[in-house]
């Protein structure tokens, strides 16, 4: 099966975007694809390579970034949503990607589910 994933919340107010990561981990170990995961609203703070977690906490960016890498996810950040919160390319964690709303509404019909955490 092929989620798509969309992430509505921050980095570190929100249960959602932990939640999100550990659905889409799960899903990949269970055999299925998440071919993209969409940032959108305040979600788009997940994004940013400016954040420095102290080292005993986790590193949400990183574990985005991580996944990325590993097993070839789409991580695109609302362009819209971004820019009001001033996420621009040059302030892009590795792996990830601006892009408009396109990018969620292909998500959401190519895709056999699109599961959204957040507001």
């Amino acid at each position: 099966m092929k989620f798509g994933i969309l992430v509505n919340e921050g980095p570190y107010n929100h249960q959602a975007t932990d939640s999100a990561y550990q659905f889409a981990k799960a899903a990949i170990d269970k055999g299925h694809q998440v071919p993209r995961v969409f940032f959108y609203h305040d979600g788009v703070y997940n994004s940013t390579r400016l954040t420095e977690p102290p080292q005993d906490d986790r590193n949400i960016v990183a574990r985005w970034s991580k996944l990325a890498e590993e097993h070839n996810v789409d991580l695109v950040v609302c362009v819209a949503a971004g820019l009001r919160r001033g996420i621009k390319d040059e302030v892009l964690a590795p792996g990830f990607r601006i892009s408009g709303l396109g990018q969620l509404v292909e998500a959401g019909i190519q895709y056999d589910r699109l599961v959204t955490f957040g507001d």
